[in-house]
């Protein structure tokens, strides 16, 4: 029989092929003897990673902001512009209506006003709301910023005409409030296109006071020109301050105009009204009122 030391030279002599897979062997045998390590993780670990979370949320709104900003924002956008030129064209339907007044059918023509007005609210501004529900209205505001300016120069030149004030900002979102779902942001004009509007009313309440003082009614193109000239002064002090003003520079421009010309038109009734009176109501075509041009 072969002793200790012989059976160790035949082993060194084997191939090394079988050398090889009796380390294997040997090898995986002394890790199948061990235990498996596991982790231990203390309680600190496994309460929620509040950053985590808050990070999670971020990612997903940006998220949902790309596949906004995509095919439908674009379609969302078109409906909205569709939307705004509906407003604008409605809106002007009843600023054209308030200029039908005298004293004579102010009550008859300022109740039709606020009926049609009634009407762009429940037909038109109620899409635009039900449009942007569920979105940050803001990004879109300048696809509908021109059909909320032409609404609220319309709402505000009825709301002088009937009760002599200015319509405020606060009265018109509360108006608004009533067209959206309670679960959901409420659609609301910010201050800059409800300032831009406050502007374009003082062209409509220069063409009305003109009109007024055609039909004889003096003291109320009188305090036309007192309101025309409280809104200017009041804006000359904001503009400057506002961001993303440069619409209301240019309003401004056009403001001062009409305050002129309706400062120009009263003061030539009050100081020159006996030249004036006989012509006041003629339909004689060719008479130029007040010094002021056909074309203004």
């Amino acid at each position: 029989m072969f002793n200790s030391s012989a059976v160790h030279k035949l082993s060194l002599m084997a191939p090394k092929p079988q050398r090889f897979r009796q380390f294997a062997e040997s090898t995986m045998l002394a890790a199948a003897a061990k235990k498996p390590r596991t982790l231990t993780t203390n309680a600190a670990d496994s309460e929620p990673n509040t950053m985590k979370d808050a990070f999670s949320k971020y990612a997903s709104y940006l998220n949902d902001l790309v596949l906004f900003r995509c095919a439908q924002q674009n379609e969302k956008r078109e409906r909205v512009v569709k939307t705004s030129r509906d407003i604008t064209m409605n809106s002007k339907k009843v600023i054209f209506q308030v200029h039908r007044i005298s004293k004579h059918n102010k009550e008859e023509v300022l109740e039709k006003a606020e009926k049609d007005l009634a009407a762009v609210m429940d037909q038109h501004i109620s899409r635009l709301v039900k449009e942007l529900q569920g979105t940050d209205f803001w990004k879109l505001r300048r696809a509908y910023s021109p059909g909320v300016q032409e609404y609220v120069e319309a709402a505000t030149l009825c709301n002088f005409c009937k009760n002599g004030t200015l319509l405020d900002l606060d009265e018109i979102n509360a108006s608004l409030r009533t067209l959206s779902d309670s679960t959901v942001e409420p659609l609301q004009i910010n201050v800059l296109d409800y300032l831009l509007g406050i502007a374009d009313l003082t062209g409509e309440l220069m063409r009305l006071a003109i009109g007024r003082i055609s039909d004889g009614e003096l003291e109320f193109a009188q305090k036309i020109c007192r309101f025309v000239r409280e809104i200017y002064r009041e804006l000359t002090l904001i503009a400057p301050k506002m961001d993303d003003s440069y619409d209301m520079k240019t309003k401004m421009d056009v403001m001062l105009q009409s305050v002129i010309k309706v400062e120009n038109a009263c003061f030539s009734v009050h100081v020159r009204g006996s030249e004036y009176i006989p012509f006041l109501g003629s339909e004689d075509t060719s008479f130029s009122l007040l010094g002021v041009l056909d074309d203004e």
